[in-house]
């Protein structure tokens, strides 16, 4: 069997809970786990305790391009992975800013405005793949996304400590802010592309859609039309599940029936 036949064969629809369990799940999972550490560990007493808490960010940051690139490299691309992961990287980011602002190491509002963009561009992307739309991450996505990282792992050390071999103390806490200056600068400008894409492209298919004819109370028609037949299918379905239990109800109390009559009937044999 061919490399490619092993993919294919990998790659069929399967159960959620066996999916859960393929290797590039578990890691989203762990990662997912160590969020309650990154936030236990920061500390504003405590250069160990910030330092740690920094490191198993780093390392729960890293295992997002581990897990992505196993699912591709095994052909483990699932269901399950494509919820936990981009999930599982807004749980990290944006739970570790909230508890920035609560140790006073971040702005309030700088963390109230990276939200609110990411709520906006995950809603965006859900009403864009309604509509047959991919908003893919753009070079400003990924560059806000590395900023925010960075910023976040300086924000965690939060303490100055002196350079080697040069004669400068660096404050951690303020590069982390600079930082995160520059994701929101970043965030701001790819939500923008990617409004504007969104945009463009539903304007373009709205003319399409109108030199064919097709207007919004045809699309309207038609999905109610669909509507109306997957509740059909859904009551047929509730229809025959009834039918079969209330005939294998009857097939029991059949069966008991007659375990019950043989029992009392005479044999051959008595007296």
């Amino acid at each position: 069997m061919g490399q490619s036949q092993q993919k294919k064969e990998r790659t069929k629809l399967r159960p959620l809970r066996q999916e859960i369990t393929d290797l590039p799940n578990v890691i989203t999972l762990t990662r997912i786990a160590m969020i309650p550490l990154v936030l236990l560990w920061i500390d504003n007493y405590s250069p160990r305790l910030s330092a740690l808490s920094c490191l198993v960010f780093l390392i729960a940051a890293a295992s997002d391009a581990l897990d992505g690139y196993l699912a591709r490299r095994l052909g483990l691309v699932t269901v399950v992975g494509k919820f936990l992961d981009p999930l599982a990287d807004k749980l990290i980011v944006l739970s570790t800013l909230v508890m920035l602002v609560a140790k006073g190491r971040a702005p309030a509002w700088l963390v109230i405005v990276l939200m609110s963009r990411e709520l906006a561009v995950t809603g965006l992307r859900a009403i864009a793949s309604q509509e047959g739309f991919v908003i893919a991450a753009g070079a400003g996505g990924k560059t806000k996304t590395a900023l925010q990282l960075v910023g976040i792992s300086f924000l965690l050390i939060h303490f100055s400590y002196d350079i080697l071999f040069f004669d400068y103390s660096l404050d951690f806490h303020q590069v982390g802010i600079y930082l995160l200056y520059l994701s929101l600068v970043m965030s701001m400008l790819s939500a923008y592309h990617y409004f504007k894409f969104f945009v463009e492209a539903a304007s373009k298919q709205a003319i399409e859609l109108e030199a064919e004819g097709v207007t919004r109370a045809t699309l309207k028609g038609q999905l109610l039309r669909k509507k109306a037949k997957l509740r059909a299918y859904r009551r047929s379905r509730k229809r025959e599940i009834k039918e079969q239990r209330t005939a294998r109800k009857a097939d029991r109390l059949a069966n008991k029936a007659t375990k019950k009559k043989q029992k009392h009937t005479p044999s051959d044999d008595d007296d």
